[in-house]
C-alpha cells in the first residue's frame, strides 16, 4: 500500500518566524527603552558634586524615604520603647550631621531605634531615614561605636545610594523583561520564564557587586564624619570585630547579606583613617 506524500504548503512556518521576529524587535525595544532611559537620568550629587545615573530629585528621595520608614519599622518589630536609649541615638545622630558635609545637604535626616532584638543591623532609606536595632545596639559598647555605625548611614544617604540602586533595579528589571520576551516560546511557555530567570540571577550579582562597594564607600564617610563630629573614627574598627563576634556559632548577623565581610572592611576603615589622618590619629577624641 503506498504510504501518503507530506508536502509542506507554501508558506508554512513563516508564522512561526514572522512571531519569532516580532518577539526579539519587542525585546529589543524593550531593552533599548531600559537602558536609554537609565543612561539619561543623570544628577549631580548636591554634596560631592559628582554626576550620577539616578531619577530622583533629592525632594523625592525625602518623600519616599519617609513614606517607606513606617513599613520598614514594621518589619523589625516597630520603634523601641525605650526614650532614654532613643535620645541617645538623636543626640548623637544630630552631632554626626552638624558637624559635617551632611549639615549643607538638602536631606532631613531623622534616626530611629528599632525594637527588635534579635537582628543585628542598621540601614538607611534615601533622604535620611536612619536606622538601628536594638539587637546591633545592645552589642555596641561606646558611644563612638555607636556613632561609627550612624555614620556609615549617612554616608549611603549623602552619596544617594539608595537611588542609585533603584536606577540600577529598573535598568536590571527592563532587561530581564527582554529577555523573558526574546526567549519566550509559544510551543515551550516555560522557556521564557526559564531564561528570564537566569537573567534575573545575573541582575542580583550585580546589583549585589555594587551595593558591596556602596558599603566600602559609605565606611570612607564614617570616618570623615565621626572625626568631624569628634570622635574616634577606630571605634569602627572594634564594631567589626563585635559583629564579627556576632557570627560565630550562630546564622550571620543580618548586617552581613548586604555589607561586606569584617575583615575587608577593617581593611578599607584603616585606609580611610590614615588618609584623613596621615600624622596619626589625634589625641582626645572620644572613643
Amino acid at each position: 500500500m503506498p504510504q501518503p506524500v507530506y508536502r509542506r504548503r507554501p508558506g508554512a512556518g513563516a508564522g512561526c518566524l514572522s512571531r519569532g521576529g516580532g518577539r526579539l524587535l519587542i525585546a529589543a525595544a524593550i531593552a533599548l527603552i531600559a537602558i536609554i532611559s537609565f543612561y539619561s537620568s543623570r544628577s549631580q550629587n548636591p554634596v560631592t558634586g559628582k554626576m550620577q545615573h539616578v531619577d530622583l530629585t533629592p525632594d523625592q528621595e525625602i518623600a519616599l524615604g519617609l513614606q517607606s520608614a513606617p513599613e520598614m519599622a514594621q518589619q523589625f518589630g516597630g520603634l523601641a520603647a525605650d526614650p532614654q536609649a532613643q535620645e541617645a541615638v538623636d543626640t548623637i545622630g544630630r552631632r554626626l550631621v552638624s558637624s559635617g558635609p551632611a549639615a549643607d545637604s538638602p536631606y532631613r535626616f531623622e534616626f530611629h531605634l528599632l525594637a527588635d532584638p534579635k537582628t543585628v543591623n542598621a540601614f538607611a532609606l534615601p533622604g535620611g531615614q536612619v536606622f538601628i536595632t536594638v539587637g546591633l545596639l545592645d552589642r555596641l559598647e561606646t558611644e563612638g561605636q555607636l556613632a561609627g555605625v550612624l555614620a556609615h548611614e549617612i554616608g549611603h544617604v549623602i552619596e544617594r545610594h539608595g537611588a542609585e540602586h533603584l536606577a540600577k533595579q529598573r535598568l536590571t528589571t527592563g532587561l530581564v523583561g527582554a529577555v523573558g520576551v526574546a526567549a519566550s516560546d509559544p510551543d515551550r511557555p516555560s522557556s521564557g520564564a526559564q531564561a528570564a530567570a537566569i537573567a534575573a540571577a545575573i541582575g542580583q550579582l550585580i546589583n549585589m557587586r555594587y551595593g558591596r562597594d556602596d558599603e566600602l564607600e559609605s565606611d570612607g564617610w564614617g570616618v570623615r564624619l565621626a572625626a568631624a563630629a569628634g570622635y574616634d573614627p577606630r571605634s569602627m574598627i572594634r564594631v567589626m570585630e563585635i559583629l564579627a563576634e556576632a557570627s560565630q556559632g550562630q546564622a550571620p548577623p543580618e548586617f552581613f547579606s548586604t555589607h561586606p565581610n569584617p575583615e575587608n572592611r577593617i581593611a578599607r576603615i584603616e585606609a580611610a583613617i590614615a588618609e584623613v589622618f596621615p600624622s596619626g590619629v589625634p589625641d582626645g577624641l572620644e572613643p
